[in-house]
This record gives C-alpha cells, sequence and structure tokens, in this order.
C-alpha cells in the first residue's frame, strides 16, 4: 500500500497544533486508519494507509483529516476559483491513445524547502496510484511565469496547445539535462524517458504542449526545464494529460486542495477541443477546469444503524458526517434518510457503505461496543481452518517463520520476474499417472485481473505463494541468514469449468535461503509435513523455469500432483539481488486432507 513521508513539524503546523507530541500525533493518525511505519533518515514520519484515500497522499491532504479529526473544521470545504484567464487549446493532431487533458492556474505561492517536497511527492505518489505509472493519467507542474502564452486573436486570454509532435519533429531541453533533445531522443538518451518510453513509443505522433515559445512539455514523460519550479516559483500552471477524463480531474482536484492549504488562489482554465480532436463525451467539447463540483449520495439512517450496531439521533449523524469532511441534511418520517454533500477530493466514496464507514470512523470504531448477533447459532472453526492451523504448527516445529502476504500481486512479480508466462498453467491437481498430468507450467494460470487497480504494484490475484516468498527474502538481505518462510495463503486463478470461472485454492508455501540451500534440504522439511498428515509423498523430476533444470520435481501426494520443489534457477536469484541459494516447495493444501 502507499507509503507516505510526512513531516512531523509542518504537520503540526498546517493543523495549528504545535502543541503535539509525535506520540500523539501518531495515535491520532492511526485512528484516521494511517499507520506508522518508520522515520526517514531526515527525521519524516512515514504512513502506510489504504489506497482509497489518495487525498491523503501529502502533508497538505493528512494536516486537513486531522482538522475534521480535531473539530477545527467541519462540513464540506471547496476552494473560491477566480475566473479563468487561460486556454488550453486541444488540437485535433493529438493522440487518440492519449486525447484529454485538463488543468489550473495557482496563484500566490510561497513554496520553501518542504512545500516543494511536498509538492514533488504528491505527483508522483498520484502518478504511482490513479495514474498506474502515468499510463492513465500524467502531472505537469510548470512556473507559469516562463510559460508565454500566445493570445488567440487580440485581447484574447493567453493560451496553451496540446497537439502531436513528430517524434524527431521540434526539440526542447527536458529537466536534468542541458542539451535540446527531440521527444525521440528524449526516449533514447534521457533516464526518465527510457524508464517511460514503452507509454508512448508506438504512437506515430507523441503528446505535447506547446506555448508561444515553443514545445515546453513531452506529457506522460517528462517537463520542459524553461518552465521547472524552484522554491522562487510563485504562479503556476498545473496540466494534466490522460486517457480517461474523469480520472485526470480528480488528480487535479486533489493537487489544487493541497495548494489551497498552503495559501494558494485556483484559478480556473478553458479546455476547448478543436473539431475533429477526441473530446469526453460526457462533457462536451468546452470545458472549465478544475473540476470542483460537490457530489450528492443518500443514505437511510436505519442502514447506518444496523451496520454500525448503534442507536443514534439524526442530529448525532449529522454532527458525524461534518467531523468526517462532508455535509449532511435528513428529512423526516416514516424512513429517514440522508442527503450528503461530497467533497470533490473524495474520490472515494463510491458507495453509500462508504458513507456509513465515515460515520464510524468520526464516531470511533473504538467506542462501539461489541454484542452477540441475534442469531440462535454459535459459531464454529471450518475444517479447512483446522487444517491450515495444523499445518502452520507443522511449519513452525521445522523451523520455518511463519508469513501472512498479501493475496494481490502484480503481473511482473507473479510471472515475469519468476521466468513463467501467464496462461502455461495446466491442471492445479492432476492424476500422477496420466500421461498429460504434467503439462503446463505451476503457478502459470490465466490471472485474476484487477478491473481498475488503484496502483500498479496491485493489479491481479496471485496464481501461486512462492513469488510473495521471495519477495520477502528479497527485502531482507540485509538481514542474518539462514531465513527459514513459509505460507500457508489464498491463490486463485481463471478456470472455465468453475461455476464462478475462478479456481480458488490454499497454497502451502516454504522457501530455505541459506549458503547451503539445496533440494535435499527443501525435500526434507516437505517429507516430514507429509509425514505428520500421514500422506504418501513422491518427488518425479520436471522441468519448471523458476528452477534450475534438473534440480526441480514434481509434488505428488498420494498419487496426484499437487505442487513442485526444486532449487530456485539463478537469474531468479539475480532478478531478487539474492546472493545465497534458494530452495523452495509449494503445494496445494487440499493434498493433506
Amino acid at each position: 500500500m502507499p507509503v507516505v513521508d510526512v513531516d512531523p513539524d509542518e504537520l503540526r503546523e498546517l493543523t495549528g497544533h504545535e502543541e503535539k507530541e509525535d506520540e500523539e500525533l501518531k495515535a491520532d493518525l492511526f485512528g484516521l486508519g494511517l499507520e506508522f511505519e518508520g522515520e526517514t533518515d531526515d527525521g519524516e514520519f512515514q504512513f502506510e494507509f489504504a489506497p482509497d484515500r489518495l487525498d491523503r497522499l501529502s502533508v497538505e491532504g493528512v494536516a486537513r483529516s486531522l482538522r475534521y479529526h480535531y473539530g477545527d473544521a467541519r462540513g464540506v470545504y471547496v476552494p473560491n476559483t477566480n475566473d479563468p484567464e487561460w486556454t488550453i487549446e486541444v488540437d485535433e493532431s493529438v493522440p487518440d491513445e492519449r486525447p484529454y487533458v485538463t488543468g489550473a492556474v495557482v496563484r500566490g505561492l510561497d513554496l520553501d524547502e518542504g512545500a516543494l517536497e511536498s509538492l514533488i511527492q504528491l505527483q508522483e505518489k498520484l502518478h504511482a496510484t490513479m495514474g498506474r505509472g502515468r499510463a492513465k493519467g500524467a502531472i505537469g507542474v510548470h512556473d507559469l511565469a516562463m510559460v508565454k502564452g500566445a493570445p488567440l486573436q487580440e485581447g484574447a486570454e493567453p493560451s496553451i496547445t496540446y497537439r502531436g509532435v513528430d517524434p524527431d519533429g521540434d526539440t526542447f531541453v527536458p529537466l536534468d539535462a542541458n542539451d535540446e533533445l527531440t521527444p525521440a531522443e528524449v526516449l533514447e538518451k534521457h533516464d526518465t524517458g527510457t524508464t517511460y518510453a514503452d507509454l508512448v513509443a508506438d504512437l506515430d505522433r507523441y503528446p505535447a504542449i506547446y506555448d508561444d515559445l515553443g514545445l515546453f512539455s513531452f506529457p506522460p514523460v517528462i517537463n520542459g526545464k524553461r518552465t521547472e519550479v524552484t522554491t522562487g516559483s510563485r504562479e503556476l500552471f498545473v496540466e494534466l494529460t490522460g486517457t480517461d477524463q474523469w480520472t485526470i480531474d480528480r488528480m487535479c482536484t486533489i493537487i489544487c486542495y493541497a495548494l489551497s492549504a498552503r495559501g494558494a488562489t485556483i484559478e480556473a482554465v478553458e479546455v476547448n477541443y478543436a473539431d475533429g480532436a477526441t473530446h469526453p463525451s460526457e462533457y462536451g467539447p468546452e470545458l472549465v477546469r478544475p473540476n470542483l463540483d460537490v457530489d450528492e449520495k443518500t443514505v437511510s439512517h436505519d442502514r447506518i444503524e444496523t451496520l454500525l450496531g448503534v442507536d443514534f439521533e439524526p442530529e448525532e449523524v449529522v454532527d458525524c458526517f461534518e467531523r468526517a469532511g462532508l455535509d449532511a441534511s435528513y428529512t423526516l418520517g416514516e424512513d429517514v434518510s440522508y442527503e450528503v454533500e461530497i467533497p470533490p477530493y473524495r474520490v472515494d466514496v463510491l458507495h453509500p457503505l462508504d458513507l456509513v464507514d465515515d460515520v464510524g470512523r468520526a464516531y470511533g470504531f473504538d467506542n462501539l461496543e461489541p454484542r452477540y448477533p441475534d442469531v440462535g447459532t454459535v459459531g464454529g472453526r471450518h475444517e479447512r481452518s483446522r487444517l491450515e492451523d495444523a499445518v502452520r504448527t507443522s511449519l513452525v516445529g521445522l523451523g520455518f517463520e511463519d508469513l501472512l502476504n498479501f493475496h494481490m500481486t502484480s503481473g511482473t512479480e507473479n510471472y515475469d520476474r519468476m521466468r513463467i508466462e501467464p496462461g502455461t498453467g495446466g491442471a492445479a491437481v492432476a492424476d500422477a499417472d496420466e500421461p498429460n498430468a504434467s503439462a503446463g507450467v505451476f503457478g502459470g494460470g490465466d490471472p485474476i485481473a484487477i478491473t481498475e487497480p488503484y496502483s500498479e504494484e496491485y493489479t491481479q490475484l496471485r496464481t501461486w505463494a512462492l513469488p510473495s516468498l521471495v519477495m520477502l527474502l528479497e527485502r531482507n538481505t540485509h538481514n542474518a541468514y539462514p531465513q527459514d518462510v513459509a505460507e500457508v495463503g489464498f491463490v486463485a486463478e481463471r478456470d472455465a469449468d468453475a461455476d464462478t470461472g475462478v479456481a480458488e485454492s490454499r497454497h502451502v508455501a516454504g522457501a530455505v535461503a541459506r549458503r547451503d540451500a539445496s533440494y535435499e534440504a527443501a525435500k526434507g522439511r516437505l517429507q516430514a509435513i507429509c509425514d505428520d498428515f500421514d500422506a504418501d509423498l513422491a518427488t518425479p523430476r520436471t522441468e519448471h523455469p523458476s528452477f534450475i533444470e534438473g534440480r526441480a520435481a514434481d509434488v505428488v501426494v498420494d498419487g496426484e500432483r499437487v505442487g513442485v520443489i526444486g532449487e530456485l534457477h539463478p537469474a531468479v536469484l539475480v532478478e531478487h539481488d539474492l546472493e545465497v541459494p534458494v530452495a523452495a516447495f509449494e503445494f496445494d493444501l487440499d493434498a493433506l486432507r
């Protein structure tokens, strides 16, 4: 999940609570769902938080949440917006693959080093989350004093133009460079260009933004050096381009709120899509941005009480909404319901349940009293849960550290870094006597993709658990060896024969990382687990891209192929910066029933 660096002194200043000690701030933020992860070398706090609250990707957003939490602010706040003076003209030459643009002008800023670092962090965190690594949305922030607006006609407002450019066409000096380069040369020679080249490399024309002096921004790759923002910048031009208008509008809104918290004034810009240019059908070809419209949703009083288990007076619910940064009104009648106004930076409020969650947080989940449900049954342990605990006990007894990893991952971690291809898996469980039973790569099943992921790190459900263990070993190379880790966890892959189209299962995975790690070390531990559950184990030789040829085998339990075991391939070790051998195994938990 996203981790944000927060300067505690800035946080105290922005909240107006200079008296707060560090530990008090940590406790207050934990109550808001931000978990303290540690400190940077500069003494800044690092907080991990749920990726739905993207308005908290900066110290300004965190401070806003705290002010509501302390009762210093109430209800919906929308910053005043001055009438537009600038226009973004969208030319028909803009690539259809990246047609949309939005923006804002920000005036009256006083940027010190802390404020500038916070802005840069917010920009990059939004790129990584909502912007999906800049693929869906990318942000450019420019010193307005260095942008030369081209007047459309005598007396008209200044403008910049979003258009397409030939890869070997106009030149500009990109950030962190001194020489003029064409867009194609940026992708080839500049470090940032090579990083994001795949976003535009296949396009016939590249996206570009021009002012009266020429090309000054090459989205989504890099800005020009001429308009670089420094602590001396007092007015900014914020532009965002992308594949979805709603997404870049919301990203722009979050930036505007953060800069408004620094005392800046927000000024609207006009966006005009030319005839022949692809424009957002739901908005039309002429827009005024940023979009700071307040959304509205309805939730019933009964639903709030039922889900939270608390009896509220309507005035109490309204108070909770206001302390959550929302506005609410209610109508009395047979069924009390609330019309709730939601500020534009709250991109996470998609459903009435999100409103109930806000009421619960404002009320304080710690204040909820546990009670028995009005159901005439008593719960018990599921058989699978008992089996999982028993296997974990065996693993710990064999010296493994028991882990609990995320079920979600990315295709890069699940497949690429383990040297396997998606869609190459066979049956999860197969009869060892069948000649085609070993067809397919264990872990190579078709992925369950997340349709709208907030982060490029979590784009699918994992198809096997071993990559999670190897990632953990990668993050712990600074710790002493041996490191023996194991997990009993959830995996899933596509299965056309399943009722839901998804095959879900629990896998047992273990990895032995030490200088003398070998196939025999992993096999001995696997054998001990099978002996604990009176299961017959066989390990016929097999081939698997993640393991060394000749040092890998199928895991066959009671006559069924259920997993794989072996020594990890050197290429996998190098990819994860591991300097010791690793032997590992993974198999289906149900094989031990």
